[in-house]
This record gives C-alpha cells, structure tokens and sequence, in this order.
C-alpha cells in the first residue's frame, strides 16, 4: 500500500524532533520597522497599523504567525500616561523614535520568508495614501461600524419603521378610504 509509505517520513520527523533539541528546529528572530513619523508628522500611523479594536494587527499576527509590536515614542495612547511611563523597567523604548518590533519563532526554514512577508506587509501599511483614495481605512470604518452596530450599507432601505406605508417585505401597503 503506498499510502504508508507517505505517511512514515513524518512519522520519522516526529521521531527524530522528539530526539533533537528543538532550538535547532524552532528559532526566534526580531526585526525592526521604523515608523516614518518625521517624514508624516500628523498622519496617523497606530491608528492604520491596529484598525479597529486592533483587528487589522491582529489579523497580521494569525497569517503570518509573528508577534508584532509598536513600540517607541507615541506608542502609548495617553500621552500623560506615557510620561509616566517613560524610564521605568519595561518602557526604555518610550526614549526611542515610533517603530514595529515583529518577533517570529518559527522552524528555521521558514522564518525569514515569514519576517519579510510581515515587512512588506507593515512597509505597505506605513506609506500614507490619501484619505479619498485609502480602500483599506474604508475597510476599517465599515468593520467598526459593524462592530458597533452602526453599520448601514449604502443604497439599503430603512427599516419597517422608518416608513408607515412600507411593510416587511419592502412593499407599499394597498391605500384604503377611511
């Protein structure tokens, strides 16, 4: 049967993993990506880069498998708390410009095509574009509109009640003398 066949080098890779120390298989390796707040001083980078309820982020993270991190001066919401913040263990990054650290703990054969499959997507993300022509901040207000419940897609009618001579089914109610 030759399906067997196919199935005993995994089952051999299991074995042979069990036996080796994983930090062969599995590394973890960081970059950095600047934020390019000097160039684009009023754009909102965070803002971009999270989506709503940091959905867009979060996104990033489960396709490609790498933890991502904005991190440096402007990375905290509140300014005031991150004043507080600053110098304290933990937040050294406060005292350095805004950028991405991505971490990537994957088997080595993957994990640089992973960290710059991430690059290409944050370096896509970090080129301001133009509110009127940005598709993918459309895409973000429609999915926190729907998170929040306010969503109305474009050309749908009101709802029954909106009209009094418009029932369930969308259809003008017969008019009556009376």
């Amino acid at each position: 049967m030759q399906s067997m066949g196919l199935l005993q080098p995994s089952s051999a890779r299991s074995w042979l993993g069990s036996q080796c120390s994983s930090s062969n298989l599995i590394v973890k390796k960081t970059i950095r990506v600047d934020i390019p707040v000097d160039k684009y001083p009023t754009y909102n980078f965070v803002g971009r880069l999270l989506g709503p309820r940091g959905n867009s982020l979060k996104r990033v993270e489960a396709s490609t498998e790498c933890r991502i991190l904005i991190r440096g001066r402007g990375s905290i919401k509140d300014p005031a708390q991150e004043e507080m913040m600053r110098g304290k263990p933990g937040y050294e990054h406060l005292n350095e410009s805004l950028h991405i650290l991505v971490e990537a703990e994957l088997p080595v054969e993957i994990v640089d095509a992973r960290l710059m499959q991430v690059r290409e997507i944050l370096e896509d993300l970090l080129k301001p574009v133009d509110e009127s022509q940005d598709f993918f901040n459309k895409q973000q207000l429609r999915e926190l509109a729907l998170l929040n419940g306010t969503l109305r897609e474009e050309g749908s009618h009101m709802s029954g009640s909106g009209s009094p001579f418009r029932n369930s089914l969308g259809m003008k109610r017969a008019k009556t003398r009376g």
